[in-house]
């Protein structure tokens, strides 16, 4: 053994050797002394066996946890307000890691991230615990993603598909719907068997309240819960809120049920964890966040996924919202989360201000795992769907040039028009997957080329309404192999309501 691994070995010994005296000494406990007090963050001296994420409760019982373990001094993120904490106060370790309440009484409740109620009522009645920050699932006991996580929306059910245990990311500019599109997916979720989390990091109080009013008035609130920090909560409490929220989230997968979360935002997540870094004086790095902020969200991430049967066969789905700035998704932390992650939905601006909602930017968009868990129907649809919309899409922007052009070029711009406009969709108005491929194989077939845009709306429902009273075979639909007779059956039943809906068109 050389000289440096013996004195490591002596450390490592002596360390042991102090806190097994500490343990057995009934009148004897470790206090340290606050060294210095910052917005959110102290320095705490004389606490050697401090373990990282420690509980601390520092002078008259603001909390904190270990962060930052230096040689001479602890940095502490401070977990509630720290007036009257001044210098020369004591620091008294727990002798336990941060952990918060875990358990079915949380459902239809508003906390904030140490479990604590925010909606008015008593303390959720939970019996166990689990650690804030715990490790991801190992490869091994991790299953493919294989089932649906059904949003209702027709643009990402058909082209953006999302499975159970996957992880999608949600970015784009401010106001552009990000939110919008993570509450239509919890609402979806009303007639299965998922339980949702809606974790609200720096949020205005306002934006929450509005949130969670949406969720009430839809009956979400049966199978949701929500936790809160708001912006000027301290950075403690908005860097783990996430975690909080996932550790609560990992109870109801390890009961081998099917779980939803929605990080809101992770933007304002890696600035509070900027800003403990820079108070704690760690070394700064591109755009003045620390070396390790992909690290933090790697590890958050990581723990959503499927579990295999044998261990419980629960699975965790991650959509983490993003804000970009001025549609730049090159920047630092749009672009960690983009290769965390296992796809992104891209909500455009120049989308939105069109009136193309919800204003998903297809051709910036992916689903790297969700096609996998896509119904068969949707395979029969969605390929052709895709390619003669991208093609659309270029087509469109060269005859911007005011070029002449060919019957045909013309043809397919006219058809890409009538897709665009059915992928548009109303909040609060989610589609059955049944639905969705009736619609889309209608207009595949060409059979709404000829109808003018603003009609494409009433054409839909007035095809909707007829199919569920005429095609018997509408739930077998979604499972129907590319060559199954039902695609018959089907193009001959909508194209009669389609001739249907002409008469009348014209009597009118």
């Amino acid at each position: 053994m050389g000289f440096l691994e013996k004195n490591i070995d002596q450390a490592l010994n002596a360390h042991e050797k102090g806190r097994e005296n500490m343990e057995y000494s009934p009148d004897s406990r470790e206090v340290g002394r606050v060294l210095s007090v910052a917005r959110g963050v102290a320095q705490v001296q004389g606490l050697g066996s401090v373990r990282s994420e420690e509980l601390i409760t520092l002078g008259n019982d603001v909390p904190g946890m270990a962060l930052d373990l230096l040689p001479d001094s602890i940095g502490i993120a401070l977990l509630g307000a720290n007036t009257g904490l001044r210098a020369g106060d004591e620091a008294v370790p727990s002798g336990t890691v941060l952990s918060v309440p875990v358990g079915d009484a949380l459902i239809g409740r508003i906390v904030d991230p140490l479990g604590n109620p925010l909606d008015g009522g008593p303390a959720p009645e939970t019996f166990e615990t689990r650690v804030v920050e715990s490790e991801a699932p190992p490869i091994l006991m991790r299953a493919p993603v294989d089932t649906p996580m059904a949003s209702g929306i027709k643009v990402i059910d058909t082209l953006i598909p999302i499975g159970r245990g996957q992880r999608e990311l949600i970015l784009g500019d401010r106001q552009t719907g990000k939110t919008a599109i993570a509450l239509d997916i919890i609402l979806n979720q009303k007639k299965g068997d998922v339980v949702c989390v809606y974790c609200a990091i720096g949020q205005r109080s306002t934006s929450v309240a509005r949130v969670i009013d949406t969720l009430r008035n839809h009956g979400a609130m049966a199978y949701t819960f929500v936790v809160v920090v708001e912006g000027d909560a301290p950075s403690g409490m908005q860097y783990i809120a996430p975690y909080a929220a996932t550790s609560m989230a990992e109870y109801f997968m390890e009961q081998g049920k099917d779980v939803l979360i929605i990080y809101d935002d992770l933007t304002r997540h890696a600035q509070a964890y900027r800003q403990l870094s820079l108070l704690m004086r760690r070394p700064p790095g591109r755009e003045a966040f620390p070396g390790d902020i992909f690290y933090i969200h790697s590890r958050l991430l990581e723990r959503s996924t499927r579990l295999k049967p044998e261990h419980g066969g629960g699975t965790l789905t991650a959509l983490p919202i993003v804000e970009t700035e001025a549609q730049n998704i090159s920047a630092y932390i749009p672009t960690n989360l983009i290769s965390i992650t296992d796809g992104q939905i891209y909500l455009s601006p120049v989308l939105f201000q069109k009136g193309m909602l919800p204003a998903i930017d297809v051709g910036k968009s992916v689903s790297r795992v969700g096609g996998r868990a896509q119904p068969k129907a949707y395979r029969k649809v969605s390929g052709d769907l895709r390619l003669t919309y991208s093609q659309f899409q270029e087509l469109e922007a060269f005859a911007r040039f005011g070029t002449r052009l060919d019957q045909d070029t013309r043809n397919r711009i006219e058809h890409g028009l009538r897709v665009r406009e059915l992928l548009k969709q109303d909040r609060f108005s989610p589609l059955s997957a049944a639905q969705q491929v009736v619609i889309l194989w209608t207009v595949s077939l060409g059979l709404l080329d000829d109808v003018p845009l603003e009609q494409i709306a009433e054409v839909q429902e007035f095809l909707l309404s007829r199919m569920e009273e005429s095609f018997e075979p509408m739930e077998r639909l979604v499972q129907a192999d590319t060559k199954d007779e039902i695609w018959d059956e089907l193009e001959k039943t909508v194209t009669h309501h389609m001739q249907k809906w002409r008469e009348a068109h014209a009597a009118a």
